[in-house]
């Protein structure tokens, strides 16, 4: 459990600062997400964020990120995953880690899931022996938890030259997306669909296969999403 801390008040302040109710109502309506909006845009979050992550250390951006979380606002929860995504976090990114997967049953929103996915997959791709933990989030009974498995995994649909562990990483997940090609939910299928999209620019016989597979389990417009950049070729 993350201490309770005031840290992240300032950071908080400063987003408050640039508010824009107008755009923060039609945030509200796009989004359908029953939280507080601000109405900034990705560019402004992540201004503020690169300059955050200058001027502070790795616990402190843990305790920031944590406290913004907390605050449930959309605009405050993506600066805090924008807080943790960065490739190298030294001297020990395990808190990082343990805070992001902490976050994984809040997910409510596609946004807010992305962007701590981004942040996941960094640390994801610091040490593979964490997929371990994301290969339990496959059966989890939250959709979200379990669309995170794959979003969170993206870096290994790009590996150009990958190294015999990395293509049985591939593997392994591809094994988790055939376990859940017969969840229908749009979002799982979208992600699906995703996955072996970008899988298909390097991988194209994996693509393919897994479709020759598994394809009549899934939904059309995933299939048409994962052949997306094969059409000519198919």
């Amino acid at each position: 459990m993350f201490w309770p801390t005031p840290m992240h008040e300032p950071y908080l302040a400063a987003l408050e600062e640039l508010a824009d109710p107008d755009r923060a109502a039609q945030m509200r309506a796009y989004h359908k997400a029953d939280r507080r909006y601000l109405g900034l845009t990705n560019p402004r979050i992540n201004d503020l964020t690169q300059t955050w992550r200058s001027e502070t250390d790795a616990e402190t951006r843990v305790a920031i990120a944590d406290g913004l979380w907390q605050t449930d606002i959309f605009e405050a929860r993506l600066a805090a995953a924008k807080l943790l995504t960065q490739a190298r976090i030294r001297p020990d990114d395990t808190p990082a880690w343990d805070l992001i997967i902490s976050w994984t049953p809040d997910f409510d929103s596609w946004a807010i899931a992305d962007h701590a996915c981004m942040a996941g997959a960094k640390r994801l791709t610091a040490d593979p022996g964490r997929l371990d933990t994301v290969a339990t989030w496959v059966t989890s009974d939250h959709m979200w938890t379990r669309r995170a498995a794959l979003v969170s995994t993206l870096p290994w649909t790009r590996q150009n030259h990958p190294k015999p562990q990395e293509l049985a990483d591939r593997d392994r997940i591809l094994g988790w997306a055939a376990t859940l090609v017969t969840d229908h939910q749009w979002f799982i299928q979208k992600a699906i669909g995703w996955w072996l999209r970008d899988l298909s620019k390097h991988d194209a016989p994996r693509t393919r296969t897994f479709i020759d597979t598994h394809g009549a389990a899934m939904k059309p417009f995933a299939v048409k999403e994962a052949l997306r950049h094969l059409k000519k070729t198919t």
